[in-house]
C-alpha cells in the first residue's frame, strides 16, 4: 500500500478530511504514525479506524458498497468490451466511437473501484462469469445490433438506479459518496446516449425513462423499470403541476441491492 497516494487521493476528494480528524497538524501526525511507526500489515486496520473517526463509517461498510458497485461495473465493462470486439456495431459509423468510449469508461470504473478497495485494505470481489444472452433470452446479443443496444439500455438504466439506491449507505462518507456520484452521473449520460442511439434506429424511446416503460424491450427487462412510475416526491404530488408522464420522467427512482442482484442474476453463470 502506498500510504501517501491514499492520503493524496482522500485530500483531493475531501479537502476537509484533516478537520474531520482533528486539526491539520494533528491529522498529519496521525498519518505520519501510520507510515512510520506501525507494521505495514496493520496499516489497513489503522486507516480504517481513522475513516471511522472522520466519517462515522468503517472501511468494511464502505468496501461492501464498493464491491457491490464493482460487480455491476464488471458486468458493463465486459459487455461493452465483448460488444466492441464482436463486430455487432456497424463499422464506419459514429456508433463505433460511442461504444468504444463507453467501454473505456466502464473499464476505468472497474480500475478505480479495485484500486480504492485495495487502498482501504479490502479485497475486491472477483469478476463473475457472465452470460449476456441471459440464459437464451437474448440469443443474438452480439450478432444483432438492435438487441445489443436494447441490452445496453437495460444495463445502463439499471446502473443509474443502482448507484442512487446505495447513495444513502455512503452519506456519512463524503469522499466515497462524491466518487460514487461522479460515476453515477456518467452512467446517466451513457443511458441517455444509448437511448438516443436506439431512437435513431427507429425505437419508440426517449432519452429518459417514462413511467415504467421498457422502451419496447418487453417483459424480459420489466423488473429494471418497475417503480419508475412514481409521481409523488417527498410527499408532494407532482401531478398537481404536470401530467403523469412528465412527473415520472422528472425523477429516477432508486433500486435496492436485492432488486439489482435479482435483475442481473440471469446474466451471471
Amino acid at each position: 500500500m502506498n500510504l501517501l497516494n491514499v492520503i493524496s487521493a482522500i485530500e483531493k476528494i475531501d479537502p476537509e478530511v484533516h478537520d474531520r480528524l482533528d486539526t491539520r497538524r494533528g491529522a498529519m501526525q496521525q498519518f505520519a504514525k501510520l507510515g512510520g511507526k506501525i507494521a505495514m500489515a496493520a496499516v489497513p486496520f489503522a486507516l480504517g479506524s481513522m475513516f471511522k473517526t472522520a466519517y462515522g463509517q468503517s472501511t468494511s461498510d464502505i468496501s461492501s458498497v464498493l464491491n457491490y458497485a464493482l460487480t455491476l461495473e464488471y458486468l458493463e465493462a465486459e459487455f461493452y468490451t465483448k460488444g466492441a470486439a464482436s463486430g455487432v456495431v456497424p463499422s464506419g459509423t459514429p456508433a463505433v466511437g460511442a461504444i468504444n468510449t463507453i467501454r473505456d469508461h466502464e473499464n476505468a470504473h472497474v480500475t478505480f473501484l479495485k484500486n480504492t478497495l485495495n487502498s482501504l485494505g479490502a479485497t475486491p470481489v472477483s469478476k463473475p462469469t457472465f452470460d449476456f444472452t441471459a440464459g437464451g433470452t437474448f440469443p443474438n446479443v452480439f450478432t444483432n445490433y438492435d438487441t445489443f443496444l436494447a441490452v445496453a439500455q437495460a444495463f445502463e438504466d439499471t446502473g443509474v438506479r443502482a448507484y442512487k439506491g446505495r447513495a444513502g449507505d455512503l452519506i456519512s462518507s463524503h469522499a466515497v459518496l462524491t466518487a460514487a456520484l461522479q460515476i453515477h452521473s456518467v452512467e446517466a449520460r451513457h443511458a441517455s446516449h444509448i437511448r438516443q442511439m436506439r431512437k435513431a434506429r427507429g425505437a419508440n424511446v426517449k432519452p429518459w425513462i417514462t413511467g415504467n416503460d421498457t422502451g419496447g424491450i418487453g417483459s424480459a427487462v420489466q423488473a429494471n423499470y418497475n417503480g419508475e412510475e412514481l409521481t409523488t416526491q417527498a410527499g408532494v404530488n407532482i401531478l398537481n403541476f404536470v401530467n403523469a408522464n412528465a412527473a415520472s420522467e422528472s425523477f429516477d427512482e432508486p433500486l435496492t441491492a436485492n432488486q439489482v442482484l435479482a435483475i442481473v442474476k440471469p446474466f451471471i453463470v
